[in-house]
């Protein structure tokens, strides 16, 4: 029997109309084209510049009906955005009354009731499952939103709090190895951008793990070598938290054998086993 925990973090947004696959694939980094009713892709609402505004997990309902599993607190806001690019559009946005939890360490799909919708986690075949359902139709937890988060921690895998808004492009923090965004799809918000970062091979941090002693530093904490700034804390659990890194002077901070370091204390850095350098 695997894990199930309530991922009190998220919220649901639902887009409907005729025309709601239309609206989406023109906003979002991945192709919605080949989705099929209960299959799922990860994506992103980008800026004109290529920076992530919101990461989320789009999941086809039928034909005309999509749902986005997002970062609770910033749901609002990606709310309001959807509906300013919505102009004529024929579709619905709205929040949908549903809880949403996550499913790992089992490869048989979690028992749930008849009426939740329950999808693979599009990003890493080791997150599992989410569950989307009515409060009232919840599956039994036997874990907590911690044990989860350790878990998707220790794999390497950002989570929404990990990707500050207007602050990272889509391909620093793993876009690409996550399966978050398509080259072949037509254009869409900062697409410009991340083709261009693509194909030059400009894209210069990446998303890593680090191991610290307790407790961790708060997010945002500088990681530095000999002086000079690597990276910076993002969330983490216990003494396990993922950091984004700047490669070039990591890479320049391992030739000379520098002592990497975070609030006076030595970080171990290693690189998440899907990240491909």
């Amino acid at each position: 029997m695997g894990l199930m925990t309530l991922l009190p973090d998220r919220s649901v947004l639902a887009v409907s109309g005729a025309t709601a696959r239309d609206f989406l694939q023109g906003l979002v980094t991945n192709d919605l084209q080949t989705l099929a009713p209960s299959e799922a892709v990860y994506a992103g609402l980008l800026t004109p510049q290529g920076k992530i505004l919101h990461d989320f997990i789009i999941v086809e309902i039928s034909a005309d009906r999509f749902l986005i599993d997002c970062d609770r607190t910033r749901a609002p806001d990606l709310l309001k955005r959807l509906k300013m690019y919505r102009l004529r559009a024929k579709i619905d946005i709205e929040p949908a009354p549903l809880t949403v939890m996550a499913a790992w360490d089992d490869d048989e799909a979690p028992l749930v009731p008849a009426s939740a919708v329950h999808i693979r986690d599009p990003r890493l075949a080791e997150l599992g499952y989410r569950i989307f359902a009515e409060p009232s139709a919840l599956a039994s937890a036997n874990a907590g939103p911690e044990d989860y988060h350790r878990h998707s921690i220790r794999l390497g895998v950002p989570g929404s709090a990990d990707l500050p808004p207007d602050q990272v492009f889509a391909l620093d923090v793993g876009f690409e190895e996550l399966h978050g965004v398509s080259f072949r799809k037509g254009c869409y918000v900062g697409q410009e951008v991340t083709s261009r970062m693509k194909h030059r091979a400009t894209a210069r941090r990446r998303i890593m793990i680090a191991e610290i002693d307790s407790p961790l530093p708060p997010p945002g904490t500088p990681i530095a070598a000999e002086g000079r700034e690597l990276g910076t804390f993002a969330t983490g659990v216990g003494s396990t938290a993922l950091v984004h890194i700047r490669l070039d002077r990591l890479a320049a901070a391992e030739e000379h054998g520098e002592k990497i370091i975070a609030d006076d204390r030595t970080v171990l850095l290693t690189k998440p086993g899907w990240l491909h350098l």
